[in-house]
């Protein structure tokens, strides 16, 4: 083999090092500092103008306030397995962030948790579940979800080695 092949093939394995190492310390500064980083040089970007022929780009639509919840709805979750288990966790009007980040609604000491994992919130008078980007995922009835899903009394999230059951 050719000395410049020889160095080629070195510069090429370094490269692959660098975008590894580059990534992992992405991933790393997106588990530490969650969405509000994102968000805050997001806002800090100015938006271009609109030009007069553009149309008007549509406003976001607001979700309805949650309604008083009805027999079947759930009240609280119990936490099953994890660092918290044997408490409940009441579910209010506002949406419950989960995560392992100190300014989360719940916080869970559990490694396999991303600083902000998931959110229960209430809409139309239902509760929901969604995952925030989370590196492993949140388990509604054993399946991982990709979007919000509805919660009923009795279906069991796991969140890391957090296992909640909703409760009426």
């Amino acid at each position: 083999m050719s000395e410049l092949t020889l160095k080629l093939i070195q510069l090429g394995f370094l490269a692959v090092l660098w975008v590894f190492v580059l990534v992992a310390v992405s991933v790393m500064r997106s588990d530490l500092f969650g969405v509000k980083q994102r968000r805050a040089a997001a806002a800090a970007v100015p938006r271009p103008a609109r030009q007069p022929n553009q149309p008007r780009p549509p406003k976001p639509i607001k979700p309805a306030r949650p309604s008083k919840p009805g027999r079947g709805t759930p009240h609280a979750l119990a936490v099953l397995e994890g660092p918290l288990a044997g408490q409940m966790i009441p579910l209010g009007g506002e949406p419950l962030v989960v995560g392992r980040a100190p300014d989360n609604a719940v916080v869970l000491q559990d490694d396999y948790v991303s600083s902000r994992h998931a959110r229960f919130f209430a809409q139309d008078g239902r509760w929901y579940v969604e995952d925030l980007g989370s590196t492993n995922g949140t388990q509604v009835g054993g399946n991982r979800i990709t979007n919000q899903v509805p919660l009923h009394v009795g279906t069991t999230v796991r969140l890391g080695k957090t296992l909640l059951e909703v409760r009426k």
